[in-house]
């Protein structure tokens, strides 16, 4: 089974799916809480085995080779990472707190992966919000953009930076800074114009052309691993657990006015 709604559903259909012991790609979050994640898979117990979570980024073939080029140690051992996020427009209903449980959890959970290691601590921040009206849409309290440092049990500083109204088009960077080099992804732009002295590429509009081929792959990964066969980097959910736990230390951030002192992530 596939589910693809609201992410406040996601609890109610796993419990539904593993009760009839159906296998279930669920996109991510795995619920839009820590607790509430917490007690479905409590609830579900040796069950959760059924379950996968749809953290595409992992078989994007750009973040798929910065992992290799990590692990080969191409630009040494890893000091920092630089994730970014930005979209057209944000849609209505965002809050400070659901653009970290809906957008920025994909970039909770691919840092620790591209590093194998996890995130131990966690603090929110935001500058002086954007004045554009499509961000003035969300409500005067909606902090856009959104600032997160992270730490990772390495000493791996990273940041990730998410601007869901940046309005230009649909971006995603990642730049990891290595002790004797960087490694980046590359858009995956189709064409380059050269027109009026002008050299420009364009920008996706939305999520969907730029991660086309991961969401291909990570079906297909699901579908082989059904029967069996090999299903890389797959996400479980306890995977979901995780990134909600570190979801959550920012969240907890967040309401102590993205204070100096980072929160622990706790363990799960």
């Amino acid at each position: 089974m596939l589910i693809a709604s609201h992410d406040a559903t996601h609890p109610e259909f796993i419990r539904a799916c593993v009760a009839a012991g159906k296998p279930v790609l669920c996109e991510k979050p795995l619920a839009p809480t820590l607790e509430e994640s917490t007690a479905l898979l409590a609830g579900i117990g040796s069950q959760a085995a059924l379950v996968s979570l749809g953290f595409m980024r992992r078989f994007d073939p750009g973040y798929t080779a910065l992992k290799s080029a990590i692990k080969d140690r191409t630009m040494g051992l890893p000091v920092l990472v630089h994730s970014t996020g930005r979209g057209v427009t944000g849609g209505l209903g965002r809050t400070n707190e659901n653009s970290v449980t809906n957008s920025a959890i994909h970039d909770l959970d691919i840092v620790p992966w591209l590093l194998d290691s996890p995130v131990v601590e966690a603090s929110w921040h935001a500058p002086r919000s954007s004045t554009h009206p499509l961000r003035r849409t969300q409500g005067a309290l909606y902090q856009d953009p959104q600032l997160i440092l992270l730490r990772t049990a390495d000493g791996v500083l990273s940041t990730v930076d998410i601007f869901l109204n940046a309005g230009y088009g649909y971006d995603i960077r990642c730049e990891v800074v290595g002790e004797t080099g960087t490694a980046s992804l590359v858009e995956p732009a189709k064409i380059i114009s050269d027109v009026g002295l002008t050299r420009s590429a364009p920008y996706a509009a939305d999520w969907r052309p730029r991660f086309a081929d991961a969401y291909r792959l990570e079906l297909q990964a699901w579908i082989d691993s059904l029967s069996g066969g090999e299903h890389g980097p797959l996400a479980s959910a306890h995977d979901g657990l995780v990134a909600s736990a570190v979801a959550d230390a920012v969240i907890t951030s967040m309401h102590n006015g993205g204070a100096t002192t980072p929160v622990r992530v706790p363990v799960v």
